[in-house]
C-alpha cells in the first residue's frame, strides 16, 4: 500500500478530492496542515489515514519533523505533494530529505521556478520567448530599454499570476519602478501582444501525457486585476495543435514526469520582430502544478472526466482509464463585477441559459480581484457559442 503525504489537503477547499480520489485507489493519505482536525471538513476526514497538525505550514523544521513522524508511524513514504505553487520549493526540499524520488527534488527548483531559467529551457524545445533579463539596478533596466525599446514588462523572477507585474510604458514608468523597486530579483522583458493559452496535462513516470487539456484567457489576468475588468477565459477539451506541439516539447525540454502541469503561451495578436506572425506560439512561464482556483473542475465539465480521478489514477498505476465515446465541451467561465451594470440581470441569464450553466456563485473576496464578484460556468458546444455567451453575459450597458 502507497504512503502519500499531502502537504494542506484542506486548501484550497477543492483539494479534498485529491485525496478521496488516492484513497478510493486504497493509498494511505497522510495530511499535514496548520489548521485543527476538528476543523477540517467531513469529506477530507473521511479521506485521510492519518493527520499530522503543525503550528504554521511556514515552519519548515515543524514539517519536517510531521514527514518524520509518518515515517516512524507508517514506513517509507512513496509520495509527497500539495499540488500548491506556493509550497513547491517546501515539497522539493522535503522529497529530497526523505529521498522520495516520485517528484521533483531541490535541485529542480532553479529551473521549475525561475523565469530567466525557463527562458533557456523553452529555447531548448524551439519554443521562442520574449527577450528578457534579470535586472538589479536603474542602469540596467535603462541599457535594456535603450536596447529593445517601450513597451515592457517588469516582474518578479520567481512568481505566478499577476502578482508584482508592472507594464512599462515609457523611462518615467522605469524610473518610477526603480523608486520602489522590491527587493527580489526581478525579470525585464519585451511586452508581447498576445492571447494566452495553456497546454494542461497529466504526466507518467516517464514524462508521457496521459491526458492533456488547456485554457484561453479572453481577457489577461494582469489587465483583470490591474483594471478591475471582468475575468473570462474558457477550458477546451483539447489544446489546438500548435500548443500541443510546443506543450509535448517544452515537457521533454524539463524533463519533468509524475505530475499535473499547467504551461502558459501566448498566441501573437499581431506581428511582432523577433518573435513571430501573427497567430504563432511563444512562450510565457511553466507551473509544475494542476491549474489554480476553478480550473480542475472546469476540466471535468469540459470532458466529462473526473480529473482527480485520472490524476490519482497515475499515482497508483502509472495510466488511466477513460470512458469512450464521452461527449466534450467548451466551458467558459465569466466572473462579473458589482461595480459595474450589465445588460443582462441574473435572471435573464438564467432563462437564457440555465441549460448551459453548470455553476454559478459569489466568489470569494480573497479571490475577487482575478476573479471577480459573481461566476458563471456553462457547457457549450462549441467555441461559438462559448464566444455567443461570453459577449452577452458581460455585455455592459
Amino acid at each position: 500500500m502507497l504512503n502519500f503525504v499531502f502537504i494542506s489537503p484542506h486548501f484550497p477547499s477543492n483539494y479534498y478530492l485529491f485525496c478521496r480520489a488516492l484513497k478510493n485507489n486504497g493509498v494511505n493519505v497522510l495530511g499535514i496542515a496548520d489548521t485543527h482536525y476538528d476543523n477540517l471538513s467531513p469529506e477530507l476526514k473521511e479521506a485521510l489515514s492519518d493527520y499530522y497538525q503543525v503550528p504554521s505550514l511556514e515552519d519548515g523544521d515543524a514539517v519536517l519533523r510531521a514527514v518524520a513522524w509518518f515515517t516512524h508511524k507508517w514506513g517509507k513514504i512513496d509520495w509527497l505533494e500539495s499540488n500548491n505553487e506556493y509550497w513547491l520549493i517546501q515539497d522539493a526540499w522535503l522529497r529530497t530529505m526523505f529521498h522520495i524520488d516520485t517528484g521533483p527534488m531541490l535541485n529542480d527548483m532553479e529551473k521549475f521556478k525561475r523565469k530567466s531559467q525557463m527562458k533557456i529551457l523553452f529555447n531548448e524545445a524551439g519554443v521562442k520567448t520574449a527577450p528578457g533579463e534579470v535586472v538589479t539596478t536603474r542602469e540596467n533596466g535603462l541599457e535594456f530599454a535603450n536596447k529593445y525599446g517601450y513597451p515592457l514588462i517588469i516582474k518578479p523572477d520567481i512568481g505566478v499570476g499577476a502578482r508584482g507585474i508592472y507594464k512599462i510604458y515609457n523611462q518615467d514608468d522605469l524610473n518610477r519602478f526603480f523608486d520602489k523597486k522590491p527587493y527580489e530579483p526581478y525579470i525585464m522583458e519585451v511586452m508581447v501582444n498576445g492571447q494566452v493559452c495553456s497546454y494542461d496535462a497529466i504526466l507518467d513516470s516517464k514524462g508521457t501525457p496521459l491526458y492533456e487539456t488547456g485554457n484561453i484567457t479572453v481577457i489577461s489576468l494582469v489587465d483583470v486585476v490591474n483594471d478591475n475588468l471582468d475575468s473570462v477565459f474558457m477550458l477546451l477539451p483539447e489544446p489546438a495543435q500548435d500548443v500541443l506541439k510546443a506543450g509535448r516539447n517544452t515537457v521533454k525540454a524539463f524533463g519533468v514526469k509524475n505530475r499535473m502541469i499547467h504551461f502558459e503561451f501566448f498566441r501573437l495578436m499581431e506581428d511582432q520582430e523577433g518573435l513571430g506572425k501573427k497567430g504563432d506560439i511563444v512562450g510565457l512561464e511553466v507551473n509544475m502544478r494542476p491549474s489554480g482556483g476553478i480550473s480542475p473542475d472546469m476540466m471535468n465539465y469540459a470532458g466529462s472526466i473526473d480529473i482527480y480521478r485520472l490524476w490519482a489514477d497515475m499515482v497508483c498505476h502509472d495510466r488511466i482509464w477513460l470512458e469512450e465515446g464521452r461527449r466534450t465541451f467548451v466551458c467558459p467561465f465569466v466572473g462579473l463585477r458589482d461595480s459595474q451594470a450589465y445588460k443582462l440581470s441574473h435572471e435573464d441569464i438564467m432563462e437564457r441559459y440555465g441549460h448551459r450553466i453548470v455553476k454559478q456563485g459569489r466568489v470569494p473576496d480573497a479571490m475577487s480581484g482575478a476573479m471577480g464578484n459573481y461566476y458563471y460556468i456553462a457547457q457549450c458546444l462549441d467555441r461559438e457559442e462559448a464566444d455567443a455567451f461570453i459577449a452577452a453575459v458581460s455585455e455592459r450597458v
